[in-house]
């Protein structure tokens, strides 16, 4: 009778274990996202709103001479580890940053506070749309189910490289299926009474966590030199991980601003 009652606790106890693993992979995979997914959708609205609550009543200002024709208004992945010192400063990134204007690109402007949602991200090939925040820290960022904006890199439109991480699972994954798009799909970037439409142009498939070159302002793999650009330009770059449900590698998808 005593060997029956330890093998039934037992079996009871590993009932028990394996139903609250169960349920925390739940949570995780399940209940994060429905979360992520709901905020984030919020605070698009919250951003929409506040945008028009700032318009103008009367006839709006001039085109602004820095932004390129068609740029007017109305046009489960972990950041690159060591990003943040490859691209110091504000603007187009890094001190090595190429000083030749960019036809097309925007002024530079600062960047906002840490962790503060600023613009939209809209990839219509996906049916994605997500708020945009200043950072890649998981808590105040990337788990809320936003894309973060890599410090030091450029802003939206401007010459450089405006570099963006995202999760590709749990937590709203919103870059869950960019390994879909293609070269032609098109990524748009919504701010206060703006809009950039970038391109997209390439995609590095696999790369590795600590690959910072792919966020440079010239963006080039550092581990796959044969991927990248030599040129300046106005880049957009989404990175998240690879394979999914891993954070092993990092899978990057490059764009071109329209022009």
């Amino acid at each position: 009778m005593g060997i029956a009652r330890v093998l039934w606790t037992c079996a009871e106890l590993t009932v028990t274990v394996g139903v609250v693993v169960l349920l925390l992979v739940v949570h995780q995979v399940w209940w994060t996202n429905r979360e992520a997914v709901a905020a984030a959708r919020d605070q698009v609205r919250a951003l929409e709103s506040a945008w028009d609550a700032a318009k103008p009543s009367g006839p709006g200002p001039g085109p602004d001479p820095g932004v390129g024709e068609g740029e007017q208004a109305g046009a489960g992945g972990d950041p690159v580890v060591g990003a943040e010192s490859v691209a110091p400063g504000t603007g187009t990134g890094t001190g090595t940053a190429p000083s030749r204007s960019v036809p097309g690109a925007v002024r530079a402007a600062p960047p906002p506070p840490a962790s503060q949602a600023y613009a939209v991200l809209r990839i219509p090939a996906l049916g994605l749309v997500v708020p945009v925040a200043q950072g890649v820290s998981k808590a105040a960022v990337l788990d809320k189910g936003y894309a973060g904006h890599y410090p030091g890199t450029a802003q939206p439109g401007a010459q450089g490289n405006f570099a963006l991480a995202g999760h590709r699972n749990t937590h709203g994954e919103p870059f869950r299926y960019v390994n879909r798009l293609r070269a032609g799909d098109e990524i748009q970037v919504e701010t206060q009474g703006r809009r950039y439409t970038y391109v997209v142009d390439k995609v590095l498939a696999e790369t590795t966590e600590r690959d910072a070159g792919v966020i440079a302002p010239v963006p080039r793999s550092v581990v796959k030199p044969e991927y990248g650009y030599d040129e300046p330009g106005a880049y957009i770059t989404l990175t998240t991980c690879t394979p999914e449900y891993t954070s092993k590698y990092r899978l990057v998808v490059w764009g071109k601003l329209k022009g």
